[in-house]
């Protein structure tokens, strides 16, 4: 299946918020198994399927992991920042908050590599389910930006060495445009302008 394909079988009939971003985020991840062969728990980040067959019951045995997700020293710091951001610390919030972690160590924009459909979604998504992360994000910048600024502040150490943001040369980088296409419109329009190979004739 097409990541579309992926996007709409998950959604079924469902039209709720919390259902669309778990299935952009397994469309995308899907999409990756596809062209690299990985297991979709590993570019998910699905650690348990229990919440996730209560909202896509039809998939059980497509989202169960078959082994336990290894997740990197800063994958795992990421998780815990996570964690104790959520707004509630339910089942839900802790199952997104593996994804959000995995699908974090990807190049892109982080509401592209969740296969949300613009930064937006990002937002209502940290205010509804990580509310506490939400509200310390004072001057709206870029999320993986933020999360590893958190992360800093918490440890005892710094990757970033400016002594405030207004004063660092790198600005652009956290607080820049984040504007682009989504994921999913991406692998849509390349998949439309494929050539198609059906009719060709060996010689």
């Amino acid at each position: 299946m097409t990541a579309d394909e992926t996007y709409r079988w998950l959604m079924g009939t469902r039209k709720d918020f919390a259902t669309h971003v778990l299935a952009s985020i397994l469309a995308v991840a899907s999409a990756e198994t596809s062209a690299s062969g990985r297991p979709l728990a590993e570019t998910a980040g699905l650690d348990a399927s229990s919440e996730l067959i209560t909202f896509f019951p039809h998939a059980a045995e497509a989202l169960s992991p078959s082994e336990p997700l290894h997740r990197p020293e800063d994958e795992a710091c990421l998780l815990a920042l996570l964690t104790r951001g959520t707004s509630t610390g339910s089942a839900f919030e802790r199952l997104l908050a593996g994804m959000i972690a995995r699908r974090s160590q990807c190049p892109n924009h982080l509401w592209q590599d969740l296969g949300l459909a613009n930064r937006g979604e990002l937002s209502r998504l940290m205010t509804e389910w990580f509310a506490p992360l939400a509200r310390r994000n004072t001057q709206d910048m870029k999320w993986k930006k933020f999360f590893f600024r958190m992360i800093c502040r918490d440890a005892a150490y710094t990757l970033c060495t400016a002594p405030s943001c207004g004063e660092c040369c790198d600005f652009e980088a956290c607080f820049g445009d984040e504007s682009g296409e989504s994921f999913l419109a991406h692998v849509r329009r390349n998949t439309e302008t494929e050539p198609d190979m059906s009719d060709s004739r060996q010689r």
